[in-house]
């Protein structure tokens, strides 16, 4: 088995300490290591301390059997992985307390020094015990290095193989403990069959390899696999050397490689800008322009995407549709009306930095930055005139945009906001889902929200409301985009985890962290006229909370004009073949031709 060193149960060790002590002890330890084993196979996370304690028991033990009664191999050799067994089960046991998180790369290191060491027996015994031997080393090194790759899904997995090697080991020890103590001795003719049974053993150990070699080759197919699907971040998203200038000072442009829309012509480009904590940063974006760019200064649209993950490899402008029309609502018609659309990444994606993940100043400023970068781009020329256009977490971040750029960005002047199915209150709704919703891909969101907060925010740390043991699988979440196959593993450690204790177990909404999601619900003021949009069937933002919002920005003077959609789901409001794009249009051509909005239209009760 791969995990068998580690957990010495490799011939000797336990076997052999308890094989010199009496019978009844054999019967006690045998029981205990099956408890052991249940109860680490059935609460994975619960029982990591336990699993921690284990595994530096077992390293240690191993080191020291074989310095007490080495094998049939270099005795410097042997001496050296010995002593790397009791310095690595040391460090488990003393130091790892401190921080378990770092668990599965101590596993990993194991391992690699389990399989070194099962390769020395390719010099001792039987050629199947060789071949054995030698397949053993490998397929523990290749997990190894898997538990390198991926650390969340490493707890899970070593906690069960363990757990069902310990019940093994168990039982194999009790059984062999109570014969003895029935005093069952040889029966006639068994020494006859010894050829027979050695000609077995040799078979099962071929056997054995052959699984080793499969397993081992197969999780190493998977993984590159999984990891093949992840986007491909270029050189274009690195930043420049030296600092990158004042907040929308163009670094670089390029071609798009994706699909462009009809009439429109899509570049990337990276630019300056200041991030949530005020600090310098690089961003990139796409400039859809139309391929053939009216005379005179262009109104801009502002688009903001809605949630693609918070990882570097989530960006719109890495993936191959993202300035299509199933991306961005009514993109051809915008063209077609000569408008120039920036969407932009936000920092944090494609370019490195912190994701600010409904944090309403670090959208709004990667947005408005993004236009001022925009403008020097190749043949670009704007007026100062930009209607800001979102989705979901894009609709928040449109009502930040609008209501940030007055003091941001002066020069700019935002005719209007329109925000559909917009995450507007981001403590209403952590609050919602947390009472309303446990699932798997929960867990993620989550994960997606509370690190960039506490990336952000000195005063939120993820210790303080993730289980011990879960803020790696925590962190790795966040490392992989919904459009890729890796977000498999973090579906199935959110799985695994859940089915034992909560990964999160402390209030979402409480303390520093719901103090920071209510800082950064967008509630104005807006100097211009917001357009508020939802279907009636929004499956992610449950309509009251929409509604609520409305009530609350309505009783504080603000002005709206709300549009609901019966039957339209969280994203289908924007897709193609929806009613409301008609009606984005014109509201987006009458802000900018300058019309203003009468009384009567305002959805706010007078």
């Amino acid at each position: 088995m791969p995990l068998g060193r580690l957990a010495v149960i490799r011939r000797g060790g336990v076997r052999r300490l308890v094989g010199r002590a009496p019978a009844w002890v054999g019967v006690v330890v045998g029981l205990a290591l099956v408890v052991l084993g249940v109860f680490i196979v059935t609460r994975p996370l619960t029982s990591l301390w336990v699993l921690a304690i284990y595994v530096g028991i077992s390293a240690t033990a191993s080191g020291v059997m074989d310095l007490i009664a080495p094998r049939d191999v270099p005795r410097r050799l042997n001496v050296v992985l010995a002593i790397l067994w009791i310095v690595g089960g040391g460090v488990i046991l003393f130091w790892l307390g401190r921080n378990l998180d770092l668990l599965p790369e101590l596993i990993a290191v194991l391992l690699v020094l389990g399989g070194l060491g099962a390769f020395t027996g390719v010099f001792r015994g039987r050629v199947s015990e060789r071949v054995l031997a030698g397949s053993s080393g490998i397929t523990q090194v290749v997990f190894g290095l898997l538990a390198l790759l991926w650390p969340d899904v490493t707890l899970l997995v070593v906690a069960v193989a363990f757990g069902l090697r310990t019940m093994v080991l168990g039982t194999v020890l009790t059984w062999r403990a109570a014969r003895h103590i029935r005093g069952r001795s040889p029966r006639p003719g068994e020494t006859s069959g010894r050829r027979r049974t050695l000609i077995w053993a040799a078979v099962g150990r071929y056997v054995l390899a052959a699984v080793l070699l499969g397993l081992a080759g197969g999780s190493w197919w998977v993984s590159t696999w999984l990891a093949d699907g992840a986007p491909v971040i270029d050189s274009f998203y690195d930043p420049p050397s030296g600092p990158p200038g004042a907040p929308g000072t163009l670094l670089r442009e390029a071609a798009y490689g994706g699909r462009t829309p009809v009439a429109g012509e899509v570049r990337r480009i990276l630019y300056s800008t200041t991030d949530a904590s005020g600090s310098p940063a690089v961003a990139s974006a796409l400039v859809i322009s139309p391929d053939d760019m009216p005379p005179g200064a262009r109104p801009v649209v502002i688009w903001n995407h809605g949630t693609t993950g918070v990882a570097r490899g989530c960006a719109p402008s890495l993936a191959d549709a993202s300035a299509t029309r199933w991306a961005i609502p009514a993109i051809d018609r915008a063209l077609a009306a000569g408008w120039v659309v920036v969407a932009t990444d936000y920092t944090g994606q494609g370019a490195p930095g912190t994701f600010p993940y409904l944090i309403g100043q670090g959208e709004a400023r990667s947005a408005i930055d993004a236009v001022r970068a925009a403008e020097d781009a190749d043949g670009m020329w704007f007026s100062n005139d930009v209607v800001v256009w979102g989705h979901s977490q894009g609709g928040h971040a449109a009502l930040w945009v609008s209501q940030v750029a007055p003091d941001y960005a002066p020069e700019l002047r935002v005719r209007g906001t329109v925000a559909m199915s917009p995450a507007a209150d981001p403590l209403s709704l952590a609050e919602e889902l947390a009472r309303t919703q446990d699932s798997a891909m929960l867990s993620v969101l989550i994960s997606w929200v509370l690190v960039p907060y506490a990336d952000t925010y000195p005063d939120v740390l993820v210790p303080d409301y993730v289980a011990p043991g879960g803020r790696s699988i925590v962190r790795e979440m966040t490392q992989r985009c919904p459009t890729e196959p890796g977000v498999i593993v973090s579906v199935l450690a959110a799985l695994g985890v859940s089915a034992d204790r909560p990964l999160y177990d402390a209030d979402l909404a409480s303390g520093p962290l719901g103090e920071r999601l209510a800082q950064n619900a967008a509630t104005g003021p807006w100097p211009s006229p917001v357009l508020l949009a939802w279907g009636t069937e929004d499956e992610v933002i449950p309509v009251s909370l929409y509604e609520k919002f409305v009530a609350e920005r309505c009783a504080e003077g603000a002005a709206l004009q709300v549009r609901t959609y019966p039957g339209l789901n969280h994203t289908a409001v924007m897709l193609p073949g929806s009613p409301f794009l008609s009606t984005l249009m014109r509201w987006t051509q009458a802000r900018l031709d300058g019309v203003p909005i009468s009384p009567a239209a305002d959805d706010c009760p007078s």
